[in-house]
């Protein structure tokens, strides 16, 4: 290396409570950093989405930490117009002594799916991710149209291409409904390596942005009058030797018995669910009825009103099993992808365990229903606030029980000091104030 040239750095990466990635950066020629990892500080856990620490949380100043990388997830991206390469590596918190650390969203995710293994099941996961460009002048075009996606080029194929360096698989990048909003999908992984694919993208999408002099967000809600932008969770079970597990065409829905019991698990907890998968104020102007975006627990075939969509087959599949998924579209990318799948994972365990029968299939808006005709099908309300799904979760004995005490406490005060900053901003006040930090 010319010893006149700045060093390239490389980035050891954690995602927080608020599904902020944050970390430090060491120079990537250095020795020992992938063994090695890097310090770092418990209270860094308990930081709410404007930097405040929340207060009281488990551990105050006191405490020290590693994060210890997985090389698996070590992703280096040249070509990024203006930048040197974007090198980072995703990693667990541990312990100093390399013990996993009780709090560490990944290693949550990770029991979760050790606990799934032991019932015989593997999860494949994939993130679909929709976002704002909040600098466009002129308008986007017609919605999902071809001057649509004309219109914010270059900026979609450098993002597309950078997403391919990255390994994350892009399968597809479209203009979507909103007013410059698109939508990015990538390939179906294990769920963990899903996880990280989630914040890989997020973190991919945002340097090219930034290279571009874009603004880009993933807001929930950009305006409160706009579209909001969602992370459907597209999900399928299979047995722990690779077979899928969620197809059966003699079944309503075609979904597995297992399937169809797993479905019940998430349905049964998603209002506590939702304090994870939707944990933001803004995310409840998104999760309302007639927005497409899931404002009921329900199981539904091909309705996106339903918090859990039956997804189509493409037509011709030679193998329908391996591409048969469903989709919970309750979430949103204020949550930590790890905790977010983690509670699905959680979710649906609980209703294998306890062979739970398949929910009924509510295939029209169950916002068009009777009162009557919802409790006939076991359909409820999501909550209407934050507020409301961080009760949930606590009046939850089952949901509670699968995380560490202090995780639990922690993430709770995060989020209600979070209600406390939001409290009193109008609407549009909070969407803006939420647009600039996601």
């Amino acid at each position: 290396m010319d010893e006149a040239a700045a060093p390239e750095l490389v980035q050891i990466l954690t995602t927080d409570f608020v599904g902020i990635t944050r970390g430090r950066s060491l120079a990537a020629d250095a020795r020992d950093w992938r063994t090695l990892g890097c310090g770092w500080v418990p209270a860094n856990l308990a930081l709410d989405p404007f930097d405040a620490i929340a207060v009281p949380n488990p551990w105050g100043s006191s405490g020290d930490l590693r994060l210890c990388p997985d090389i698996a997830t070590e992703v280096r991206v040249e070509g990024i117009a203006g930048r040197p390469p974007l090198h980072f590596v995703l990693a667990d918190i541990t312990e100093n002594d390399g013990r996993a650390w009780s709090c560490c969203p990944r290693e949550f995710l990770r029991r979760a799916l050790a606990d799934l293994s032991a019932a015989g099941y593997a999860l494949i996961a994939a993130f679909e991710h929709e976002f704002t460009l909040l600098d466009r002048v002129r308008s986007q075009g017609p919605a999902f149209s071809l001057a649509a996606h004309r219109r914010a080029e270059p900026f979609l194929s450098d993002l597309f291409a950078a997403l391919r360096r990255a390994g994350a698989e892009p399968e597809m990048i479209l203009p979507e409904y909103g007013a410059n909003q698109f939508e990015v999908t990538c390939a179906p992984k294990a769920a963990l390596a899903a996880a990280d694919r989630a914040v890989i993208l997020r973190a991919v999408v945002r340097d090219v942005a930034d290279a571009a002099a874009r603004t880009v967000s993933f807001c929930p809600k950009t305006s409160p009058e706009g579209v909001g932008n969602g992370v459907h969770i597209h999900f399928s079970l299979v047995t722990n030797a690779g077979e899928p597990a969620t197809f059966d065409p003699a079944r309503p829905g075609m979904l597995s018995e297992a399937a169809g019991s797993f479905a019940s698990g998430v349905v049964r907890h998603l209002p506590a669910l939702c304090a994870i998968t939707a944990p933001s104020p803004v995310s409840y102007l998104r999760l309302v009825p007639h927005h497409w975006s899931a404002a009921y627990a329900c199981l539904g075939e091909r309705n996106r009103e339903a918090a859990i969509r039956i997804c189509p087959l493409p037509p011709g599949a030679a193998d329908p099993g391996r591409v048969f998924n469903l989709e919970l579209r309750a979430a949103d990318a204020t949550a930590n992808p790890y905790l977010a799948l983690g509670v699905l994972a959680y979710a649906g365990l609980a209703g294998l365990r306890d062979r739970l029968a398949q929910p009924p299939l509510v295939n029209r808006d169950p916002a068009d229903m009777t009162d009557v005709h919802r409790a006939s099908l076991g359909v409820l309300r999501l909550p209407d606030s934050l507020g409301a799904a961080l009760d949930a979760l606590s009046s939850d004995a089952v949901v509670s029980s699968w995380f560490d005490p202090d995780l639990l406490a922690t993430f709770q005060g995060v989020k209600r000091q979070e209600i406390a900053s939001a409290a009193g901003l109008l609407p549009d006040a909070l969407c803006r104030r939420y647009s600039a930090v996601y």
